[in-house]
């Protein structure tokens, strides 16, 4: 009985080996690779003036918030608004009229346009970045009260990348 254990058992042992030693291998090389274009979203806070000053020179901000990819080039573009008089931006309520202008800067020096150098360029790095917009209600004007009816624009901004 102890022969035919033994038997039995180097046979399981040499089929087992001679399956391996029969079967064979290839191998390759896969290529793996990704393509990351430029993305980007906006987002826009509302630039409300608030009570006018009698000086009629009235601050606001606003923020724009821009995430693209990391190493993404981007432009940002701001419209004349919908009631613009040869690229003047104004506010109406009604009939009333109050010019304003938005800016890139605090000193409200350096006009933001939606062209050229009005424009205000960035690059990308994966993480929200916020863009103050500076808008300044013009001096001199005569102030007119919209009676209720706040005085209104809409400005189109517009993100390149």
């Amino acid at each position: 009985m102890k022969a035919n254990k033994f038997i039995f058992g180097a046979a399981a042992i040499f089929s087992a080996v001679s399956a391996h030693a029969a079967s064979a291998q290839a191998t390759a090389n896969m290529a793996v690779s990704a393509d990351v274009s430029t993305v980007c979203t906006l987002d826009a806070t509302p630039l409300a003036f608030g009570e006018m000053a009698l000086t009629g020179a009235t601050p606001g901000t606003a923020t724009l918030s821009v995430t693209c990819t990391g190493g993404g080039a981007y432009t940002v573009g701001l419209g004349n608004g919908l009631h613009n008089v040869a690229a003047q931006r104004n506010l109406v309520s009604g009939a009333n009229v109050l010019a304003y202008d938005l800016f890139k800067d605090i000193g409200h020096a350096t006009r933001w346009g939606d062209a050229g150098a009005g424009l205000v360029s960035g690059t990308g790095n994966a993480a929200e970045q916020n863009l103050t917009v500076y808008g300044q209600i013009t001096t001199g004007q005569a102030l007119v009260s919209g009676n209720g009816t706040p005085y209104t624009d809409t400005i189109l901004v517009t993100l390149t990348y």
